[in-house]
């Protein structure tokens, strides 16, 4: 496997309906964004989203990925607490398992919502970001996990929008997601971070971490994000 794209549910996700396939080896739809185009590969989404919204008729390449195939493998890779809990960082980190890219490239997973009437291609939804959540304190810090785990698998993180993004990954183009090489990073912040994890134990295997936010340390997990933030180094 190559390159994997990943498409969230931005409204910037449109500007990929007339890209050619041809730099992508697998293409990865969350939740909505299967309507965006109809080549994707993986449809990606939790257990409660709504049946009324799946696709009616899948072809012979195509599947549908749920929590039972996500979980554990977002949890080798350390678990919804530390990892973040949008569902387009449990996409990358179950194309980074499951599909074992030399690329990731995202759109529409910028997780900025200026315009409140429209926060998503379809209109307004509702956006995971701007919940109260533990794993979300810092979008940045855990794109920078993400890229920093995607690294050590020689795998790297390109975001494909052009617009104000949360997420920190360099950015590139369709053209030149094959030329992309994995993320330079600092290891010794990487390890650090890592260590820290370890210590704080904040693992939660059903992934159902919302059961368990009251024993998470709020201060503990901004000073982890800190720690993923000096992991990025300076392009």
């Amino acid at each position: 496997m190559s390159v994997v794209l990943i498409l969230g549910s931005g409204p910037n996700v449109l500007n990929c309906r007339d890209w050619p396939r041809d730099p992508f080896d697998r293409i990865v739809a969350i939740n909505n964004a299967w309507a965006v185009r109809q080549d994707w590969d993986d449809l990606i989404h939790p257990d409660d989203f709504p049946v009324a919204r799946m696709p009616v008729n899948l072809t012979a390449h195509q599947r549908v990925i749920r929590a039972a195939d996500y979980v554990p493998l977002q949890n080798m890779l350390g678990g919804f607490v530390y990892a973040g809990g949008t569902m387009a960082f449990t996409a990358s980190y179950w194309a980074l398992a499951a599909l074992k890219p030399r690329v990731i490239a995202v759109l529409g997973c910028d997780m900025v919502y200026a315009d409140a009437a429209k926060t998503h291609f379809y209109g307004k939804g509702t956006a995971d970001p701007l919940r109260e959540d533990v794993t979300l304190r810092s979008l940045e810090a855990k794109s920078a996990r993400l890229m920093a785990m995607a690294a050590r698998q020689n795998c790297a993180m390109v975001n494909l929008s052009l617009d104000q993004s949360r997420l920190v990954f360099p950015r590139s183009t369709p053209q030149d997601t094959a030329r992309v090489t994995p993320n330079a990073m600092d290891q010794d912040a990487i390890n650090a971070a890592l260590a820290e994890e370890t210590r704080l134990g904040y693992y939660v295997p059903s992934g159902k971490y919302w059961k368990e936010e009251t024993r998470f340390n709020k201060d503990a997990i901004d000073a982890l994000d800190a720690l993923w933030l000096k992991a990025v180094l300076a392009p």
